[in-house]
């Protein structure tokens, strides 16, 4: 029903309201005067544009549940604060801070979940993402010890679910397992 409104028929084919009246402001600043004139050119304008020229319904692959959100956004700040904190150790530490490169596996196959954990590790300090390479991520570690490929592989792992849990759709949950 609210399609109907938004994107009401016109001569067999849907043009989106929404659409037309960002077109049309587009118009009115690009001419730099506001008038009537304008406004109904910006307007004619975006009807024949969106009539003539349609846009395919596009489906990006990102649905979102606001829990999952909250809980993914939390995380990632206490990760960032964390990071951060031992960035600034190994920044003020004498001698070159420890790095890996590791090789990390994605359970999910969506290339919208895949770039939205891309962001989430480049974002957070002392993690960045060098290469995807089929279904692996290749990340540079800076400033961890130990076992450094188990603690980035759980790292990668736990947060690859979570943002699949706030942004993926039911095939992409499903692919975790």
């Amino acid at each position: 029903m609210i399609r109907d409104v938004l994107a009401p028929r016109l001569l067999g084919r849907r043009v989106p309201l929404p659409l037309v009246a960002w077109l049309a402001l587009v118009w009115v600043t690009l001419w730099g005067d506001l008038t009537v004139g304008n406004v109904l050119g910006g307007l004619a304008t975006g009807l024949a544009v969106t009539w003539l020229l349609p846009l395919p319904i596009l489906d990006p692959g990102v649905r979102v549940r606001p829990v999952a959100l909250v809980r993914l956004l939390l995380w990632i700040a206490w990760n960032m604060v964390t990071s951060t904190a031992r960035v600034v150790f190994w920044v003020a530490h004498p001698g070159p801070p420890p790095t890996r490169i590791v090789r990390v596996p994605l359970r999910t196959s969506s290339e919208a979940m895949t770039v939205l954990i891309m962001i989430a590790l480049s974002t957070v300090p002392g993690s960045l993402v060098v290469e995807k390479y089929r279904e692996e991520l290749v990340v540079h570690v800076l400033g961890l010890t130990g076992d450094v490929t188990g603690t980035v592989l759980a790292d990668v792992a736990e947060l690859e679910e979570r943002i699949v849990r706030a942004f993926g759709t039911v095939r992409d949950r499903e692919e975790l397992g």
